[in-house]
């Protein structure tokens, strides 16, 4: 493990990243152009006293999931989270292990669609990246910790949050979010996390282990959500899902048609800004 040279990679990327780049809002007081520790720390899913002791050359030897959270928090390209597992002495990620981070034409695709609400879903369901729109109409996403970022874990395990199902809607949701998790381990059958996840779901819920046991497979697919939001009230939203094959994520887009309540809507909470409006689950 080269620590010197990995706190080096690690301030310089935490630098030329941007709050708006992962979806935070910039604030009127910031000191530092890039990203501050505590937001890495918040994206990565570690303490903000881990972050610095890597940072300084005298952190511990990070985990695998930890470095992932990093790569994906500081928006490392395929090559660069290669070399920072290397420095840490881990072995790189080999193919036939999930995607967990965005390449760089799906996160400047992201910041042009500044007017709708867009996340980012690896192939197990993690939220790996948003926009600040997408934070100011379902919460402040750095408000979960790093192994509760995650589709499965707050449909079974977590809460709904803002998004308002009838008994209908849950079950087929429900169904659509088991499926696709059993078709990700066909895929993945090596990935740790993936299994990990799967191994907690199946034993703390038993509505998810009831639906593993039917054997279906499924992938996401378009819906129209209720999404209930604190000062806006209910909005129904179409809720679109954009797929990229290379990385197998999704990118999820949530609209309104134009001149509806919801449109207007989501362009009076793009001018309210996430400071105003973000709040936690």
């Amino acid at each position: 493990m080269d620590r010197i040279e990995m706190a080096a990679v690690l301030r310089r990327a935490r630098e030329r990243v941007h709050p708006a780049d992962v979806g935070l809002p910039a604030g009127a007081r910031r000191r530092v152009s890039g990203l501050r520790r505590e937001e890495v720390a918040q994206l990565a899913g570690i303490s903000v006293d881990y972050v610095v002791r890597l940072e300084q050359g005298r952190g511990p030897h990070p985990s695998e999931s930890v470095l992932t959270g990093l790569a994906r928090a500081l928006r490392l390209d395929d090559d660069e989270r290669d070399t920072l597992f290397l420095l840490a002495g881990a072995a790189r990620p080999l193919p036939g292990q999930i995607v967990s981070v965005v390449r760089p034409g799906v996160q400047r695709m992201l910041e042009r669609l500044s007017d709708l609400p867009v996340l980012v879903l690896d192939a197990k369901s993690d939220i790996i990246a948003w926009n600040p729109l997408a934070a100011a109409l379902l919460g402040d996403f750095t408000r979960w910790p790093r192994g509760e970022r995650n589709i499965a874990w707050q449909r079974f395990l977590g809460s709904p949050g803002r998004v308002s199902l009838t008994d209908e809607e849950a079950e087929a949701t429900e169904s659509q979010t088991v499926g696709s998790l059993r078709a990700a381990t066909a895929r993945y059958p090596d990935d740790a996390d993936l299994r990990r996840l799967v191994a907690r779901l199946r034993s703390e819920s038993r509505r998810f282990e009831s639906l593993w046991h039917q054997g279906r497979s499924a992938q996401w697919r378009n819906h129209h959500k209720t999404i209930v939001h604190p000062e806006l009230g209910p909005l129904h939203l179409d809720c679109d899902t954009l797929l990229v094959p290379d990385d197998d994520q999704a990118v999820v887009v949530y609209s309104a048609a134009a001149d509806t309540p919801e449109s207007s809507a989501l362009s009076l909470l793009k001018v309210m800004g996430t400071q105003q409006v973000a709040t936690a689950r």
